[in-house]
């Protein structure tokens, strides 16, 4: 039986984890523009390669969640996280838009193994403690995306070519990575030699997939569009109009670190359920109010009750069935991230008929949803 000894060592080991995917995106993120005109490619093209990630990503997930549960979360977490992070490396030194295509593919297919693998360990180490956790651990996926948003910024400023700053940056972070396994958690792997059928699609799991396909749309509304709501439609000028993604980021990263005692005094119920309604009070505000101090606070509002959503549904989903919480989490990402990717894109599209203000009731409506399904949410053993 594994004492809490081992327990905080492995939540630690996990936290860092979370961390490196979050760095390692920001990184990216932040040398995107550097890459773009390396290369020379147009908008289309750019697109296309940013495509290749999400693709990859999706993939990765259809074997991740069996990988998981088969070999166990600690096996498969610490190749995926030294892959995720020396993966990073082949972008900044692509010559040429087919390279950066297939190695953003390869990209996006091992950040989908290092995501299963640790949400599923996160969740065995929420099971040592006895109470929740996965909240935090997406909180220091959020620091790893500050950080590593602040690090790209820096070697942008230097003047430092993509290619060395990600090898500056990852090279190290996998480092750590090999020597964290020892940390983590022993955890049991699926018998080799039972025949074992892929986990069916219930109507639960495809229920929580649409939760966090609900509020990942959101995530991306507030990346994408924010800016552009207090620019064009408040009259903000272009730097101020960007704090207000900056204040939605740090409002949901604090939230995220408080979600797990809120979680465990209210109960993932009652706190997806307000969570939900504060999400959506919080952009509803931003939008009727429409004054940029209002729109930006209310984006702050929204960014707070997003912040413990998703968490608490890969909790669920973890701890459905212990045996399957790989392939659970996978199943439950797959249509999450979906939310993520075509967020924008379904808002985008929406403007273009309605405007942008009424496009964004979008995610208002979507995070009610999620208010309303919160009984949906299995409580776990541990919640009060």
């Amino acid at each position: 039986m594994t004492d809490l000894a081992q327990g905080v060592k492995a939540r630690r080991a996990v936290a860092y984890f979370f961390a490196v995917l979050g760095l390692v995106s920001g990184v990216w993120a932040a040398r995107i523009p550097a890459v773009k005109q390396n290369l020379s490619l147009t908008d289309g093209e750019l697109g296309l390669a940013l495509l290749a990630v999400a693709v990859g990503l999706v993939l990765g997930m259809q074997f991740a969640g069996r990988l998981t549960d088969r070999l166990g979360s600690a096996a498969v977490i610490v190749p995926a996280g030294v892959a995720s992070s020396l993966l990073m490396i082949p972008p900044g030194f692509a010559p040429n838009l087919a390279a950066l295509i297939a190695a953003l593919f390869a990209w996006g297919m091992v950040n989908a193994c290092l995501d299963v693998a640790m949400n599923t360990h996160a969740v065995e180490v929420e099971r040592v403690y006895g109470r929740p956790l996965m909240s935090s651990f997406h909180g220091m996926f959020s620091v790893g995306g500050l950080i590593g948003a602040g690090l790209g910024a820096l070697f942008a400023w230097l003047e430092v070519p993509p290619g060395p700053t990600f090898t500056a940056v990852t090279l190290p972070l996998a480092a750590l990575a090999v020597l964290a396994k020892r940390a983590l958690l022993p955890t049991a792997r699926t018998d080799h030699h039972e025949p074992r059928k892929r986990a069916r699609w219930s109507g639960w799991i495809v229920f929580m997939g649409v939760m966090a396909f609900s509020g990942l749309v959101g995530e991306g509304a507030a990346g994408d569009w924010s800016a552009v709501y207090l620019h064009e439609h408040l009259g903000t000028a272009p730097g101020p109009a960007a704090i207000a993604f900056a204040v939605f980021s740090t409002c949901m990263t604090l939230g995220r670190f408080a979600g797990d005692w809120l979680a465990l005094k209210l109960g993932p119920v009652r706190l997806v359920r307000w969570s939900g309604l504060l999400a959506a009070a919080g952009l509803g505000g931003a939008l009727v109010v429409a004054q940029p101090a209002a729109a930006m606070a209310g984006f702050g509002l929204f960014g707070l009750g997003l912040a413990t959503l998703v968490p608490q549904v890969f909790s669920a989903a973890g701890n459905h069935d212990p045996a399957r919480a790989g392939e659970a989490i996978a199943q439950v990402a797959t249509l999450g991230y979906a939310g993520l990717m075509l967020g924008p894109v379904i808002i985008g599209g929406a403007a273009e008929l309605v405007g942008l203000p009424a496009a964004l009731t979008i995610p208002v409506l979507l995070c009610l949803f999620m208010a309303a399904s919160a009984v949906s949410l299995k409580p776990s053993a541990f919640t009060k």
